[in-house]
């Protein structure tokens, strides 16, 4: 297996400035022009050779713009993908339902009911995936949490049936992932290989997290059948990656390379860099720990200032939406290193952060996830937006 541990830690306490309001069309909205004020450092380590970060790339600071809100009204949304036509598919976590979101209007159809989704806790209806080819065989990947274990299916989704009825019976693809009140995972996305990958939480059961024979706290690698993908560390097992807590994030940047974010426990969140048959510390070892055999963070946040859920590449950096943080988190890349130190935007502006994924126009989708019990709902929430970033 391989090992990295990071060789330097910057630690910067942000500036300030928020973003407040939206618009509900397709208008200029409140922008963030400069990070917003974090209460408390955030980190970011170096993983090349030299030591420390490299410095931000000179030019106009980074922004944030709320283009528009795409829809509100959502029930504790998770997961979303984008449709060829630019529509949205959205999960809802404790109703199991999937929902169509029209582009043009934010109309919303109720695509249909997942069967043998069981909510409670953080476990539902959670991650989404489109099939790489959705454009023929119109398959929609989906993660979830039954009364025994969490499971991934794939169904048919035709949307000329009537509304509730559009979705086929799933197909099941992996059972046994384990299951818990908390940290049950649940990102499912299709990297640029063509394969499924699947990010897993403990269950609350620490020790799953170094079972290699353990599908929890793990990302797992699967060929679209739900096999474990030809090619993984560990042969005959879908696990790609291990030593995770909970594992909600998962992006490539344009070079193939994925990244995933993490829970912490009681100190450091983090974003890794993953690498096939890592093992990145947990229990063991939480946030940076310059432990031989471990993989140390390319950042980390104190667990108040993140929590951090959907991840998305855009404009050079990973974007990161917070739930306890309430805050859009962006760490500038130079390569698989960070760039500089994270920075934060929409502060408070729009509660818990759930989700965040790139359109095809350079956009960034986020959804709010003010209504799944432990968010301070306000008019409106759920909501997704569109964020323009530079």
């Amino acid at each position: 297996m391989r090992s990295r541990v990071g060789a330097g830690v910057l630690a910067l306490l942000l500036g300030s400035g928020a973003v407040a309001g939206c618009s509900s069309a397709p208008e200029p909205a409140a922008t963030s022009a400069a990070p917003s004020s974090a209460a408390a450092s955030a980190v970011a380590s170096s993983t090349g050779s030299a030591t420390g970060s490299a410095p931000a790339a000179p030019g106009a600071a980074p922004s944030v713009a709320v283009r528009a809100t795409v829809t509100e009204e959502l029930a504790a949304p998770w997961g979303l993908v984008v449709l060829p036509d630019g529509d949205l598919l959205v999960s809802e976590r404790d109703d199991g339902r999937i929902v169509r979101v029209a582009a043009k209007d934010g109309a919303r159809t109720e695509a249909g009911t997942v069967p043998g989704v069981v909510s409670g806790g953080e476990g539902g209806l959670l991650g989404l995936a489109l099939s790489p080819g959705y454009a023929t065989d119109h398959l929609v990947y989906a993660y979830f949490s039954t009364a025994a274990d969490n499971r991934v299916v794939r169904l048919t989704y035709d949307p000329a049936r009537p509304a509730k009825q559009q979705l086929g019976t799933p197909e099941v693809l992996l059972t046994g992932i384990p299951h818990g009140p908390r940290h049950n995972g649940g990102r499912i996305a299709f990297g640029p290989d063509g394969l499924l990958y699947v990010g897993t939480g403990d269950s609350s059961d620490t020790a799953l997290a170094q079972d290699e024979g353990s599908l929890g706290g793990k990302i797992l690698r699967l060929a679209p059948d739900g096999t474990p993908a030809p090619g993984n560390p560990f042969p005959g097992s879908p696990v790609y990656s291990y030593g995770h807590r909970n594992v909600q994030g998962l992006t490539w940047d344009p070079q193939g390379r994925l990244w995933a974010s993490e829970f912490g426990q009681d100190t450091w969140d983090e974003l890794n860099l993953i690498k096939a048959g890592g093992n990145y510390g947990w229990p063991v070892v939480e946030g940076t720990g310059n432990r031989p055999g471990f993989i140390d963070p390319v950042a980390q946040w104190h667990t108040a200032d993140a929590s951090p859920s959907g991840i998305a590449y855009a404009d050079g950096a990973v974007w990161i939406a917070a739930l306890r943080g309430t805050r859009l988190w962006r760490v500038p890349l130079d390569g698989d290193r960070a760039a500089g130190a994270p920075e934060a935007f929409l502060d408070d502006a729009y509660g818990r952060l759930r989700t965040v994924v790139a359109d095809r126009d350079g956009t960034l989708l986020l959804v709010t996830n003010n209504t799944d019990g432990r968010g301070d709902s306000r008019s409106g929430d759920d909501r997704i937006l569109r964020l323009t970033v530079s």
